[in-house]
């Protein structure tokens, strides 16, 4: 009978429960896991509790947000029993309780906000529920790790709609850009043009100056040689008016070929007065050259 007895005492408690032992209904203490030995007759194991991180689904419910939109929301919960003992006896069905902790912290956080604010902060909403529900359960022994809003679902109208205004930011965006672009071409080629007309008026400016260099240089030339003449014939060289002469009559006769309408010309002098006149540009230049030597 005292083997049999010592046999009825013994409890083996698993790893990751923790047991509540009554006597006569009363609970004395926990059972940690292990071997562990109670009264026979005198003590029970009352709740086994399981103390390992759990995971309690929230199904799905429908919210109204505070701009009146219906939405679907589902989510988990992660907790972990502390206190076996707190856990046991401090409420009744500790599931159902944080259950219905959870779902009705969910609907008054997120009845709060918008429509849009409860798609774009889910940090925000798991973050307060957290709080709320972690500090309800404390005393029940009851830590909460985490709380995860999984699923919002919108109407059907309004994911629509919401489709529709995504569409029409996008298209607005484009067409700003477009817009942008065609600004910018058009500034670019106005660029453009303004540094083309400035090229183009200095390079006339540039051309203008060296042609007005040429003219004077011409001039100068002209102006030159004209003296010389003059000199030639205050002197009593006679054959300086052959040159000038010449010249002329040359610059002349050239005119008639360069004209576009004349396909025969007529001289109304002899070849020979020609011939004279460039005999007579010789002997200046001869007589130029001896002048110079001597």
């Amino acid at each position: 009978m005292a083997i049999v007895f010592v046999f009825m005492g013994v409890t083996v408690v698993r790893q990751g429960y923790q047991y509540t032992i009554e006597r006569f209904g009363r609970f004395t203490h926990v059972a940690h896991p292990g071997f562990n030995f109670i009264m026979p007759f005198f003590d029970r194991v009352g709740r086994k509790v399981n103390v390992m991180e759990q995971v309690l689904d929230i199904p799905g419910q429908e919210i109204i947000t505070k701009d009146n939109a219906m939405v679907s929301v589902d989510g988990v919960v992660f907790f972990q029993v502390l206190d076996a003992a707190r856990a046991a006896y401090e409420v009744s069905d500790l599931y159902v309780a944080i259950l219905n902790l959870v779902t009705t912290n969910l609907r008054t956080v997120m009845g709060a906000m918008d429509l849009d604010e409860t798609l774009s902060k889910r940090d925000e909403i798991n973050a307060r529920l957290l709080s709320v529900v972690d500090h309800a359960t404390i005393a029940w022994g009851v830590k909460i790790t985490r709380v995860e809003v999984k699923d919002i679902r919108p109407p059907m109208d309004i994911v629509n709609a919401m489709g529709r205004q995504m569409k029409a930011e996008r298209e607005k965006r484009a067409t700003i850009l477009e817009s942008e672009a065609a600004r910018q071409n058009e500034i670019n080629r106005a660029e453009g043009l303004k540094q083309a007309q400035i090229l183009e008026a200095e390079g006339r400016r540039q051309s203008a100056f060296l042609d007005a260099e040429a003219r004077e240089r011409s001039a100068e030339a002209e102006a030159k040689a004209t003296q010389m003449v003059s000199d030639a014939i205050g002197s009593g060289n006679s054959q300086a008016i052959n040159y000038f002469v010449a010249q002329k009559y040359v610059e002349a006769i050239s005119q008639f070929a360069t004209s576009p309408n004349a396909k025969t010309i007529l001289f109304p002098v002899e070849a020979t007065q020609l011939m004279g006149s460039l005999g007579g540009i010789g002997e200046l230049l001869r007589g130029t050259l001896t002048d110079k030597t001597s």
